[in-house]
């Protein structure tokens, strides 16, 4: 094998980009829903939980069949910023009378900066918002955190072109983290920064 088409691409954690887009941003949510960078995003995860068979007569073995899906809560971490736009998102959340969900969209960078893994997130809802541990004497930069749930995770894989294959997993629950900006009402972008 020679050549850059038979060559993997170098994926690198910490180069990555995460979209929201609110459906129906309330009156008291800005658009973008962050200013800011994300310094970690967790929680891309889908887990399948197996229904187990038992065949009668059959005691030696047992048939797995899938059982329904079930998803990860997406963790966000930022620095702290001057805008509020994430807890305006959460709090609005909370008072009016539906929740404003989002769609996201995650993107795994290579390291030519090209975009090579889309996950996409749909029907996000904020879940938590943690201000940062204040502590005088360590002088750490303040991280405020924000989790996510969502209800389906999709997961898209980009050749060197732009096109590739998808993989769609469907269902609900979940959880979903966020970074760049990709359109619509809301976008967010993150990449490294603390």
């Amino acid at each position: 094998m020679s050549g850059d088409e038979n060559t993997l691409p170098l994926y690198i954690a910490f180069n990555f980009e995460v979209i929201l887009n609110l459906d129906d941003p309330p009156g008291s949510v800005q658009t973008p829903v962050c200013s800011a960078s994300f310094s970690d995003c967790d929680g891309l995860e889908m887990t399948m939980e197996p229904r187990v068979v038992r065949e009668g007569g059959n005691n030696q073995e047992h048939i797995r069949l899938m059982g329904p899906t079930s998803y990860g809560q997406l963790t966000l971490k930022r620095g702290m910023t001057k805008t509020s736009d994430l807890w305006q998102w959460f709090v609005a959340a909370g008072q009016t009378g539906r929740a404003p969900t989002a769609q996201g969209e995650v993107h795994l960078i290579d390291a030519s900066g090209q975009p090579r893994v889309i996950f996409t997130l749909r029907n996000c809802l904020p879940v938590k918002m943690r201000g940062p541990a204040l502590v005088a004497k360590t002088g750490e930069i303040a991280i405020e955190e924000m989790q996510l749930v969502y209800s389906h995770l999709s997961v898209k894989h980009l050749d060197a072109t732009g096109s590739g294959d998808s993989g769609i997993v469907g269902g609900s629950g979940g959880g979903l983290r966020v970074s760049d900006s990709i359109g619509a009402n809301v976008s967010v972008s993150a990449k490294l920064s603390i």
